[in-house]
C-alpha cells in the first residue's frame, strides 16, 4: 500500500468543509420530544361528525369519478382485473374495429317488443322468429370471432402464451352495443390492431 505524504492538506480541506456545513445552522431550535408528540396528536374522530362525514364522502366521490373516467378512457391502472393486460387490449381493439351482428341484438329486441303489441298473431310470431334467427346468427358470429381471435393472438404472442378466457371476453364485448362498452372503444371502425 502506498502512503499519502500530503495528509495535512486533506485534513485541512475536510475541516473547512465541516466548518462551512455547521456554521449555516437550521435557524430554529430543535423541538423537544414533548413538542413533537403534541404535534402528532390529533383526534381519531372529529368533534363535528357531520362535517367529517361530508368531507370523507367528497373525497370518495372525487376518487370514484377519477376511477370512472380513467376506466372509460382505457387507463390501465383504473381498469378492473378482467380488462387489464396487453392481450385483452388487443381483443378489445379488434372487436371494436369490426361490426358484429351481436351488437344489434338489443335494438332488434326492442323492435320485437314493439311488434308484440300489434294485435296480429302473424306479426307476433314473425317477430319472435326474427329474434331467434338473429340470436342464432349472433351466437355463430361470436364463435367465429373467437376462433379468429385465438388465431391472431397465437400469431402475435405465441400459442403457448395466450391467456385463457379471451374468446369468452371477445364474445361478451361483441354482444354489447358499441356505445355501451366499457372501457370505451379506443379505435375506429375497420382500424384493426397490428
Amino acid at each position: 500500500m502506498a502512503r499519502n505524504t500530503d495528509n495535512s492538506t486533506d485534513n485541512d480541506a475536510r475541516y473547512e468543509l465541516n466548518q462551512d456545513s455547521t456554521s449555516a445552522g437550521k435557524g430554529r431550535p430543535t423541538p423537544t420530544r414533548k413538542e413533537k408528540e403534541e404535534a402528532r396528536k390529533r383526534p381519531l374522530v372529529s368533534n363535528d361528525r357531520a362535517e367529517a362525514r361530508r368531507q370523507s364522502r367528497a373525497v370518495l366521490a372525487t376518487e370514484r369519478e377519477k376511477q370512472r373516467i380513467g376506466m372509460a378512457n382505457g387507463v390501465e391502472k383504473y381498469m378492473p382485473a378482467r380488462d387489464r393486460g396487453v392481450q385483452r387490449r388487443y381483443v378489445r381493439d379488434y372487436i371494436d374495429a369490426r361490426t358484429s351482428i351481436g351488437e344489434f341484438l338489443i335494438p332488434v329486441m326492442v323492435i320485437v317488443l314493439i311488434a308484440t303489441v300489434v294485435p296480429s298473431p302473424e306479426v307476433q310470431v314473425g317477430a319472435f322468429g326474427l329474434l331467434w334467427l338473429f340470436f342464432i346468427a349472433a351466437v355463430i358470429d361470436c364463435v367465429i370471432v373467437g376462433l379468429i381471435i385465438r388465431k391472431k393472438l397465437a400469431a402475435k404472442f405465441g400459442a403457448d402464451k395466450v391467456e385463457a378466457g379471451l374468446r369468452w371476453y371477445a364474445a361478451m364485448r361483441a354482444l354489447q352495443l358499441r356505445l355501451m362498452r366499457l372501457p370505451k372503444p379506443q379505435v375506429k371502425r375497420r382500424q384493426y390492431p397490428s
